[in-house]
């Protein structure tokens, strides 16, 4: 009972962190704009970051010898969230202007990536605790430091895409407590639930990579702005570090 108790304590907690927007509850939308342009950039960053530096290295020390497991991942992370993204516009986005269908599904393609994140988180948290306490507290405090930069710039994309604020904080907590769904399956399987987290780490690398890529990169190729680019490609620089730091 203490380890279900603990591990769904850590999972909550973790997944509070996803409301950090609501420090631009007191902003107005002038002062928002601008913070939002600095966001998104740092979300390229730690998105990258993530996959290159977190995601990507992990997968390959579950796979050992063979890694051609975790980049057929990648690969298959990349196909699949571009996919997802081609269903997203054939069903939602005939009605809409081009401008804000771009944006929505943005959006929707980033939300769908953190709930894969977090899912993963709640696994590792799990199993972390499975094997000790002291582990379990090491394991939920460096994920809670992962997460924060990334929750910050999830929270801006939304914005950027067009959601309130009250919304993007509602839906960054939804996809934050799909990491209790990966602790559900700890509590199943048990061991078992590493097996899973092993493939689903590098399909989320591929997935990060993609979102960056493909959706937030484009947005930010728009500014023209000498300095403004400047300062963008460094909280890029910024968000890579934060990653590297907390890996």
């Amino acid at each position: 009972m203490d380890f279900y108790l603990k591990s769904a304590a850590a999972v909550f907690l973790v997944s509070v962190i996803s409301l950090i927007g609501i420090v631009t509850v007191g902003m107005d939308q002038k002062k928002l704009s601008r913070v939002v342009f600095w966001l998104v950039s740092l979300s390229v960053g730690t998105l990258l970051g993530g996959a290159f530096f977190h995601l990507i290295p992990e997968s390959l020390e579950l796979s050992g010898s063979n890694t051609d497991q975790t980049w057929f991942g990648v690969l298959g992370g990349i196909l699949l969230f571009f996919i997802l993204e081609k269903i997203i516009h054939w069903h939602h986005c005939h009605h809409l202007p081009a401008g804000a269908c771009r944006l929505h599904q943005i959006a929707t393609v980033n939300i769908s990536g953190d709930v894969l994140h977090n899912f993963i988180d709640g696994i590792l948290i799990g199993g972390s605790f499975l094997v000790s306490p002291e582990l379990g507290v090491s394991t939920t405090v460096a994920i809670a430091l992962h997460e924060l930069p990334q929750e910050i710039g999830d929270f801006g994309i939304l914005i950027h895409a067009g959601y309130s604020r009250r919304k993007a904080l509602g839906y960054n907590f939804l996809s934050a407590l799909s990491a209790f769904m990966g602790l559900f399956l700890v509590f199943i399987f048990r061991q078992g639930a590493w097996q899973v987290n092993e493939y689903l780490l590098s399909v989320t690398a591929g997935g990060f990579i993609y979102i960056a890529s493909s959706d937030l990169i484009p947005e930010l190729q728009k500014e023209r702005n000498f300095w403004r680019s400047f300062f963008q490609l460094v909280c890029i620089g910024i968000g890579v570090w934060i990653t590297i730091k907390l890996a």
